[in-house]
């Protein structure tokens, strides 16, 4: 039943990450995204880490795709009005893109199975928790301010009355 399951999250996170990349309005997606992370977490909670997948859902679909859905209702973003200066570059990323995967799924048939996990020791979670919120405090809060910056820059220079742009 576990092979079953995880075959089918794993399907419909590929699916839903595939559905990201080839939909052309944002906001489809954006929840095409809501619909990965949703799918890594049900892989999460397949391999018995709960509270890795709570996080995951906490974080990214909870604070990355909400914010990513407010900023582009805010822009009133429009696909059709855009040039697309780099279609070549985007054709050749693509050959790689698929050359990688192609090599990929080669070398894992080849094997016929996957290599054998082996048990990681390192420190625990309190251990990450307590450097986190004492060693790396400063990193983490200069991180989030840069990102909320980031995006009032975003809006600041996107922003328009009246076919001008403007600044707050």
């Amino acid at each position: 039943m576990a092979d079953f399951l995880f075959y089918l999250f794993a399907s419909l996170t590929v699916l839903a990450a595939a559905g990201v990349v080839v939909n052309r309005n944002a906001v489809d997606a954006a929840l095409c995204l809501l619909l990965s992370f949703a799918g890594i977490a049900a892989l999460f909670t397949l391999l018995d880490s709960g509270l890795l997948a709570f996080l995951f859902v906490l974080v990214y679909a909870g604070a990355v795709v909400v914010l990513f859905l407010f900023v582009v209702m805010l822009l009133d973003v429009q696909g059709s009005d855009r040039r697309r200066p780099y279609r070549g570059l985007a054709v050749a990323a693509a050959v790689v893109a698929l050359t990688l995967l192609t090599l990929g799924l080669l070398s894992f048939v080849g094997r016929g199975r996957l290599p054998e996990a082996h048990p990681v020791a390192g420190p625990g979670f309190k251990d990450f928790a307590a450097r986190l919120f004492t060693t790396y405090l400063l990193p983490v809060e200069v991180t989030g301010f840069l990102l909320l910056v980031a995006m009032v820059g975003v809006v600041v220079i996107s922003k328009r009355l009246d076919g001008k742009e403007s600044a707050l």
